[in-house]
């Protein structure tokens, strides 16, 4: 009776050890990814909106920084596509004036420029793993700059133009918001290799 007892205890005693150890393991690797992801973002020059936007997606990316860089001009992406919606609303409202309008229509059409730029800038990091990786790193390099400053050109339409202060504080709020994770997202592209 008492081997019996043993041998159950000993197939317990395994059966937990086997069951720890995988969430161990699992546990292990999703702390490494966080790791990974914040290490990345002491790169960039908004720190704080990397961790905030890039953290949740941790287990995603893992150690990997092609997918991070990825993920992060996704965010770009989604950024200026709200940030887009917001100027739209804004040209919509009643009483906007004409020269208002026309900064806005401006705006509009450099953030559409800067979703072009940073599709293209996902297109190179698509490339990356082929033949030419350093044409397509500078490729990527170029795309993301070249966002940045489609979404800088934004701004400067309103400065050049007689908004009113609201109008200019809400679209220069959302723009600046799209440069911050484009130029995170060229942080992490710069610090690939």
């Amino acid at each position: 009776m008492g081997t019996k007892h043993f041998l159950t205890a000993i197939v317990t005693l395994s059966v937990l050890i086997s069951c720890n150890t995988i969430p161990t393991s699992a546990a292990t690797s999703k702390k490494n990814s966080t790791n990974f992801v914040l290490k990345s973002c002491k790169a960039t020059t908004y720190s704080s909106l990397c961790i905030k936007t890039l953290v949740p997606y941790a287990s995603t990316v893992g150690t990997n920084p092609l997918k991070l860089c990825k993920v992060a001009l996704k965010a770009a992406v989604l950024a200026t596509y709200n940030c887009s919606a917001t100027v739209t609303k804004l040209a919509k409202q009643k009483g906007v004036k004409k020269a208002e309008a026309m900064a806005v229509k401006d705006c509009i059409g450099d953030l559409k420029d800067a979703v072009t730029e940073l599709k293209d800038t996902l297109t190179a990091m698509g490339h990356m793993n082929g033949g030419d990786r350093e044409f397509e790193w500078a490729n990527a390099k170029t795309y993301a700059s070249a966002a940045i400053t489609d979404a800088e050109t934004c701004i400067d339409g309103f400065l050049e133009r007689k908004v009113s202060a609201s109008v200019k504080k809400k679209i220069n709020s959302c723009v600046t918001g799209v440069e911050r994770h484009i130029s995170n997202a060229l942080a992490l592209i710069n610090h690939l290799y």
